[in-house]
């Protein structure tokens, strides 16, 4: 009781201005895992949510300042599908929030707008691109855990996980490290503090999660990973059944393209590696004329399987993960 009244008391003015605001806009915010949400989608969305490339990362923010001082301002920029507002215990924000925007050109103008933005005398706010950042890595794992009792344990306290790709430890003998994919960055920044606060057991009394590091998954990508024994283990890609139509899937992927004032994907894919029991690593990269970032990746295909050859499948699996990336699936 006597930690809630400290907490309460703590900026109470401007938690009465916030409570205000709210009640006189009628904005529901939803504070949950240590940040505080508006929208995703807000009221009066339709259709699906904005492809990748539409959020802004904002920084350097003073810890008294709220939704009610930094919606309004970012609304400027063009029409908000979702601001998440880092939140600490005692109630202050933790000096950095993300505004996801309907298009790539209103999150530019976001940054164009707003990096630099004096909120305060002497206060000047950072904005640029968010990094999206969808991968984590579970060190510290011994050599007997195995990928899909791993993926298992996972899915029971974590959501959002796409791929679960096991690799030795370059660092450690006897010892194994897992390379985590999520569908969203949110998914993988929550995925990572339930993972740091304990709630996955596996019995490894020193496992260690973080972000993966450009240079250790670059690394790793020079290894060869461990096959799974479906038809597909992707480490950038998620597992599909195969043989899948490649025609259904890019007619789908065509449509919701077009939906997003995108032209036809265009694909590449290359064999990179082929083990002894015939599994064939490929590399693959999607271009989409018009989109900022090509969307690129890896994935083994089995040597068994009729029908479509290696850069179909590869194809297919290619496609799926756009549509992951834009919001949808099959």
């Amino acid at each position: 009781l006597l930690l809630q009244t400290w907490t309460n008391r703590i900026n109470e003015a401007r938690k009465m201005a916030l409570l205000a605001w709210e009640k006189e806009t009628g904005i529901e915010l939803v504070q949950i895992n240590g940040q505080r949400r508006y929208g995703g989608p807000p009221p009066g969305w339709v259709g699906g949510p904005p492809p990748a490339g539409t959020e802004v990362y904002i920084a350097r923010l003073p810890q008294d300042v709220y939704e009610d001082t930094l919606i309004p301002l970012f609304q400027r920029a063009g029409r908000l599908y979702e601001f998440r507002l880092m939140m600490t215990f005692s109630g202050l924000n933790r000096g950095f929030a993300y505004a996801r925007y309907a298009s790539r050109h209103d999150a530019q103008s976001a940054i164009a707008a707003f990096h630099r933005f004096p909120l305060r005398r002497g206060c000047a706010i950072v904005v640029c691109w968010s990094t999206q950042k969808r991968e984590l890595v579970l060190s510290g794992l011994g050599a007997s855990v195995r990928g899909q009792e791993l993926q298992a344990a996972l899915q029971r306290v974590t959501e959002g996980i796409c791929s679960v790709t096991l690799h030795a430890s370059p660092s450690q003998k006897q010892a194994r490290l897992a390379v985590l994919k999520y569908r969203s960055h949110q998914a993988a920044a929550l995925a990572k503090k339930a993972l740091m606060e304990g709630q996955c057991w596996l019995g490894e009394a020193k496992m260690r999660v973080d972000w993966l590091d450009p240079q250790l998954k670059q690394k790793l990508q020079l290894c060869e990973e461990e096959p799974s024994s479906s038809g597909v283990e992707g480490g950038e890609s998620p597992a599909v059944p195969l043989p899948l139509s490649l025609q259904n899937v890019l007619e789908r992927l065509n449509t919701l393209c077009w939906k997003h004032h995108l032209r036809t994907p265009l694909f590449m894919t290359k064999c990179v590696q082929v083990n002894p029991n015939g599994w064939q690593r490929f590399w693959y990269q999607v271009v989409i004329p018009g989109s900022h970032v090509p969307i690129s990746g890896f994935m083994w295909l089995s040597p068994e399987g009729k029908g479509q050859s290696k850069h179909e499948k590869a194809k297919v699996v290619a496609a799926l993960h756009v549509l992951q990336v834009l919001g949808e699936s099959l």
